[in-house]
């Protein structure tokens, strides 16, 4: 029989290259799929590979969609690294849109744009308040966070459900469940004619640069770190838990609210029961391919970005579903685990147990 054994001394250059040995592993399987579908394995990596950065407009909708799941990656890496499991990440991105797209509903005709602003910041609010349920009851019921955060996903999804085919509903929207297409001054500044890309890659990059200062350059980002690996030593040393994890979710529901509002007051343009496009749930994969570093997850972001367009268009071309998307994802995160179990521990075989006397008698 075979058992793991820890190894005494895990190798680092095994520990960085694991999410590349985990890419190739991924695409071996993903032609091993495409062929087992009847497909032609070189157009289905093309789609998923060449496509989306073949021309500039393709690389402007890498960034559009590569932008939200890093946001939500370094909010979540924050939460991971304090050791405070939030999976509830696409809530918070949902609730975030909520926020940003009622104050997006305020505006008229004569609205001038600097009201993208209070939209932007009321998508953080959202994103806080529904990241401090969970914190609130963590703190005062010692209530798991991840369950917690996870069913509030479901909640959030039902509030946005009502909030379309109720209160928030166009009159002129041939009753469809959606709000009414924001005005123009709402929408966030894009930087090129033509494309979608907005001044939101400027804010992911920014908090980029803001989140490797505070985990790495200050003395609470240390704080929750020492709180996430050694619980004890950190109690030890004065650290606040109760601090650390209000932080952590606090921060991790802002970034996830933050991307929702640039979402929905950017390439959607109103609020709709679609809303909800699996961000939250990709950027825990963002987060851990990336290693939970803010340089790092910016590459697994975009990768991430080409299996959301590749998907799509696997889907168009080659008539794939479009749950495609979601089995090259889940390929990702479960060879990159088996590569991080094997850098971390060594296969052994277990010498089967010999029956003594007394055992046989």
């Amino acid at each position: 029989m075979l058992r793991l054994e820890a190894r005494a001394q895990p190798s680092r250059g095994w520990a960085y290259a694991s999410p590349l040995l985990a890419l190739v592993l991924t695409v071996i399987i993903g032609v091993l799929l495409f062929l087992a579908l009847g497909k032609d394995p070189v157009a289905g990596l093309r789609v998923f590979f060449w496509e989306p950065i073949k021309s500039g407009y393709a690389l402007g909708e890498l960034t559009v969609k590569a932008t939200p799941l890093l946001l939500i990656a370094l909010g979540l890496a924050v939460c991971f690294r304090s050791n405070v499991w939030n999976i509830g990440a696409e809530g918070q991105y949902i609730i975030g849109a909520i926020f940003a797209g009622g104050v997006a509903l305020l505006a008229d005709q004569g609205s001038s744009g600097a009201i993208v602003l209070p939209i932007l910041l009321a998508g953080v609010l959202g994103g806080m308040v529904w990241a401090g349920l969970t914190a609130y009851l963590r703190d005062r019921f010692n209530a798991n966070e991840i369950l917690v955060s996870l069913m509030l996903v479901y909640v959030a999804v039902l509030v946005l459900n009502y909030l379309v085919a109720g209160p928030l509903k166009d009159p002129q929207g041939y009753n469809f469940p959606q709000s009414k297409t924001f005005e123009l001054a709402t929408r966030i500044p894009r930087l090129f004619e033509g494309s979608r890309v907005s001044i939101g890659i400027f804010l992911a990059l920014g908090a980029v640069l803001v989140s490797w200062v505070f985990l790495f350059r200050t003395r609470a980002g240390f704080a929750q770190q020492v709180g996430g690996l050694a619980p004890a030593a950190a109690r030890y040393a004065g650290f606040s838990s109760r601090r650390a994890l209000w932080l952590a979710l606090l921060v991790s529901g802002g970034m996830a609210g933050l991307a929702g509002a640039l979402e929905v007051a950017g390439p959607i343009g109103q609020l709709t029961p679609y809303v909800p496009a699996g961000y939250g749930f990709a950027a825990i994969i963002v987060a851990f391919v990336g290693r939970l570093h803010p340089v790092g997850m910016v590459f697994s972001a975009i990768l991430m970005s080409m299996f959301y367009i590749g998907g799509e268009l696997a889907q168009s071309r080659l008539g794939l579903p479009k749950s495609l998307t979601g089995v090259f994802q889940g390929l990702l995160l479960f060879t990159l685990l088996a590569c991080d179990t094997l850098v971390n521990y060594r296969l052994r075989l277990r010498a089967p147990k010999l029956s003594t006397a007394k055992e046989a008698v």
